[in-house]
C-alpha cells in the first residue's frame, strides 16, 4: 500500500524570522513538504531563498518547488542551484519543474510564451540536463535548445541519483513527460495555450482517472515507482476563489482536489483516491486550509478500529 505525504504551498511572510516560524508550524503539525512556487509576479517569495531558509529553520521538513517555471533559468544554473540546496538541506530538496506557462509572468518580463509544444520539448531537454550534471564526471549535451560541453559540476546532490523531480501536469504531453522522467507526478488540470489559466473544460472525476490511466500507460515498467499526487484547492467548507490565484475548483468536486465535509469525511475520501486509484501525495494549495487540513492527517495517522 502507498504511503500517505503531506505537503503545503507557503508563499511569502513578513519577516524572516516569520517565514522560519511558519516552517516549524508545518513540521510539527505533521506535514512533511514545504513547497513554494515560482512565478514572476503576485505575492510570492523567490524559490531558492525561501526554501534555504526554510530548511535551515527545521530539521525534518523537505523542501521543494511546484513547480520551477523552465523558461526562467537555464539548467545548467538550476541543477547548481538545486545540488547547493540539497547538501544545504542535508537531502530534504524535492525539485518540481515545469514549463512555464503564465501569461502575466512572460508579458510583465517581456519574455516570449512559445507554443506547449516549444516549452515541452525545451523541459524534456532541460530534464536530460540535470540529471547529467547531477551524475558524476564531465557531461556534455547537444540539443535543439541547450548545448553543454564538457561541464563538470560540484557539489553534487546529496540525494543520490538525484533529488527527487516533481513534474506536474494535465495535457498528454506533460503527463507522458511526467510518467517518463518524474518520481512524482501531480495531477492537474490540463492549462490553456495562452497562459491564461486552466482550461475548465478538463475538470471531473472522469477527466482525473484518465490521467491516472495515461500516465499508468505512458510509464509502463516504471509506474510501480511512480508516485502520484495532486493539489487541493479546497477544504472543509468551500471558499470563494483567491483574486490572486489561478486555481479554480469550480468543476473540480469528484476529484480529490476539492475535499469537502467533516474530518472524517475527508479522511475517507483520500483513503479511497490512495486504495483505489494510487493518489497518495497531497499537496493543500491554500494556507486558508491549513488549520482544516492538520486534523485529516492526524485522522489518518491513528490506526482504524476493526
Amino acid at each position: 500500500m502507498r504511503r500517505f505525504r503531506f505537503g503545503a504551498v507557503v508563499r511569502e511572510a513578513g519577516s524572516g524570522k516569520a517565514w522560519a516560524e511558519k516552517a516549524r508550524r508545518l513540521e510539527g503539525a505533521g506535514f512533511e513538504v514545504l513547497l513554494v512556487p515560482d512565478h514572476l509576479v503576485g505575492p510570492r517569495f523567490a524559490p531558492i531563498a525561501a526554501l534555504t531558509a526554510a530548511a535551515c529553520a527545521t530539521t525534518r521538513l523537505r523542501v521543494g518547488t511546484l513547480v520551477f517555471a523552465n523558461d526562467f533559468r537555464h539548467p545548467a544554473v538550476l541543477a547548481k542551484e538545486a545540488a547547493t540546496l540539497d547538501l544545504l538541506s542535508d537531502g530534504r530538496l524535492e525539485v518540481g519543474i515545469g514549463t512555464g506557462w503564465m501569461a502575466g509572468d512572460y508579458a510583465g518580463a517581456g519574455l516570449t510564451l512559445e507554443p506547449p509544444g516549444v516549452r515541452v520539448g525545451r523541459l524534456r531537454e532541460a530534464l536530460a540536463v540535470l540529471k547529467g550534471l547531477w551524475g558524476e564526471g564531465a557531461f556534455s549535451f547537444r540539443g535543439e535548445h541547450y548545448r553543454i560541453d564538457g561541464l563538470e559540476q560540484s557539489p553534487k546532490p546529496v540525494q543520490r541519483p538525484w533529488p527527487p523531480l516533481v513534474i506536474g501536469g494535465g495535457g498528454p504531453r506533460m503527463l507522458r513527460l511526467a510518467a517518463e522522467e518524474a518520481d512524482v507526478v501531480n495531477l492537474g488540470m490540463r492549462v490553456k495555450g495562452d497562459g491564461s489559466g486552466p482550461d475548465p473544460r478538463d475538470g471531473g472525476g472522469a477527466a482525473f482517472l484518465g490521467k491516472i490511466a495515461a500516465v499508468r500507460e505512458a510509464a509502463g515498467k516504471r509506474y510501480e515507482r511512480l508516485e502520484l499526487g495532486t493539489s487541493v484547492v479546497q477544504v472543509g467548507e468551500r471558499k470563494a476563489e483567491e483574486a490572486w490565484s489561478a486555481a479554480d475548483s469550480s468543476a473540480l468536486d469528484e476529484t480529490p482536489q476539492v475535499l469537502l465535509g467533516t474530518r472524517q469525511d475527508i479522511a475517507d475520501k483520500l483513503r479511497h483516491w490512495r486504495d483505489e486509484h494510487d493518489v497518495s501525495y497531497f499537496v493543500v494549495h491554500h494556507e486558508r486550509d491549513l488549520a482544516a487540513f492538520t486534523p485529516v492527517i492526524e485522522e489518518l495517522a491513528t490506526p482504524r478500529r476493526p
